[in-house]
């Protein structure tokens, strides 16, 4: 069985955290909470987090899904090199923004998903995993006789099964015999009664 990428489910964690902060945040600061400061913060520190973790890292094996947008966001994360590449960094980020948000009501939930998620990462870090982005891919046009495409079909879909298309070299007795006139049984007249 194969190995669990960790930084996958960090970066999902993560970014729900963000979330849940800033709503926290929100909620303690339009309440006029009595220390509405810390919801302030917890608003400006889930922006952070949610703009570090929107962009997806690229997983070892098999393909991953862009977000809508990530591209954008990527080029920016990318222009810090190991600040974001390297998850020991981020664990400890997430660890440290989580402390002043976990001394009010409004914003403990984010502030216990974001050390969850900063638990995560320390153990993505661990495993020796880093943060790469997922670049696109060139696009290679297939050429019609080079390559795997040989021939394009010829007839609209639906087509006939396999055995049961009409060969090149067939006789066209049998052609005819398919696809000639046919004859109705049933004895078919004009008069009107």
């Amino acid at each position: 069985m194969g190995q669990i990428e960790w930084a996958m489910w960090a970066n999902e964690q993560a970014l729900a955290s963000g979330l849940i902060l800033i709503t926290g945040g929100i909620v303690a600061t339009a309440g006029r909470f009595t220390q509405w400061y810390f919801g302030a913060y917890s608003i400006a520190a889930g922006v952070l987090v949610c703009l570090l973790e929107y962009p997806r890292g690229r997983r070892r094996k098999g393909s991953t899904m862009e977000r809508c947008g990530q591209k954008y966001m990527t080029a920016v994360v990318k222009q810090f090199g190991p600040l974001t590449r390297n998850y020991y960094v981020r664990a400890v980020l997430h660890l440290l923004l989580s402390v002043p948000a976990g001394f009010l009501l409004a914003t403990i939930l984010g502030t216990v998903c974001l050390v969850i998620a900063s638990g995560i990462y320390l153990l993505a870090a661990v495993r020796g995993e880093q943060w790469t982005p997922i670049e696109p891919k060139p696009k290679e046009r297939l050429q019609v006789g080079a390559g795997t495409i040989k021939q394009p079909p010829s007839n609209p879909p639906p087509r006939p099964p396999a055995e049961a298309r009409k060969k090149p070299g067939e006789e066209e007795g049998s052609a005819a015999a398919s696809g000639g006139p046919q004859i109705n049984p049933i004895p078919v007249s004009d008069e009107v009664m």
